[in-house]
């Protein structure tokens, strides 16, 4: 289901929706964005391009488009590299040399701001036949589907988080965002208000990025909450009200799969902000066929 109001009912003891109609028309619009320009860069690839290549031209769109900022540099990852083999350092998170090939799949991320409004999308895709990925595509769908049932039954985040493993238990593949920094699968989008300086990376983060989510930190766990969703005790509390990026990342020996996009959680209710996105129309278009 996709909204555009959000509902109210917080009590003492929840902190409020903090966006209005108008500001999810805005996230809407910028989620839309990037995975329009990862959709170009997509259909630029062939076999040859290295991981660099990708992410310099992913960034190029992104600016082309208007993008002012970063919330994190453009990645992009080939091969067993979407799978994240062998990754033990966060360097291994930037895009490298590795060439694509026939047969392999890719994954695109990129989280532009723009007017202090931020994305973080992560786009899946291959060259040519991958049997392996078709697969774990069309079953991301159920990751989708039980993720935003559990936080509008206001699990606890890292049940969400336990739930979500255990799906990919079942379906026999790994989990691959727990090699993520922290072993997020998702994270609080706000709108930054720092005034740091614009298009500035440190460690592969936009410094208005790591202002805005320094302060949430504090912020948050003055609370007893967290703005990064994790399966340990920071993420023991009910989704907190707000917009989440969220990432379920699975993977099958060397293909790894994600989708990323923004969740909005209310005080008492929870939606993905956009329905007509390519993962999405992937699962209707096969269930379509089918």
């Amino acid at each position: 289901m996709t909204a555009t109001t959000p509902t109210t009912g917080a009590t003492a003891d929840t902190p409020r929706f903090p966006f209005d109609a108008q500001d999810l028309d805005r996230f809407r619009e910028l989620q839309q964005l990037a995975y329009r320009c990862a959709e170009n860069v997509a259909a630029w690839l062939e076999p040859g391009v290295t991981e660099r290549e990708a992410a310099r031209r992913l960034r190029r769109e992104l600016v082309d488009a208007g993008v002012q900022d970063f919330f994190h540099v453009p990645f992009a990852w080939f091969g067993d590299r979407t799978a994240f083999r062998h990754f033990r350092t966060p360097l291994q998170f930037f895009a490298s040399g590795r060439r694509l090939e026939e047969g392999m799949c890719f994954v695109l991320d990129c989280a532009p701001v723009v007017d202090g409004y931020t994305a973080d999308i992560g786009y899946a895709g291959k060259i040519g036949d991958n049997p392996i990925w078709d697969r774990i595509a069309l079953d991301l769908r159920e990751y989708r589907e039980l993720i935003v049932q559990q936080v509008r039954e206001r699990r606890p985040l890292n049940e969400v988080y336990a739930a979500v493993d255990a799906l990919i238990a079942k379906h026999g593949y790994d989990n691959r965002h727990r090699v993520y920094p922290g072993r997020v699968i998702g994270h609080q989008v706000t709108r930054m208000t720092a005034r740091g300086p614009a298009g500035v990376n440190l460690f592969g983060f936009g410094v208005r990025t790591l202002q805005t989510l320094g302060r949430e930190l504090v912020s948050e766990r003055l609370q007893g909450r967290s703005p990064l969703w994790a399966d340990g005790r920071s993420s023991r509390h009910a989704p907190t009200p707000g917009l989440w990026a969220v990432e379920p990342h699975v993977g099958f020996r060397d293909v790894g799969l994600k989708f990323e996009e923004l969740l909005v959680v209310t005080e008492d209710d929870a939606y993905w902000l956009d329905d007509d996105l390519p993962h999405v129309r992937r699962w209707e278009s096969a269930g379509a066929t089918r």
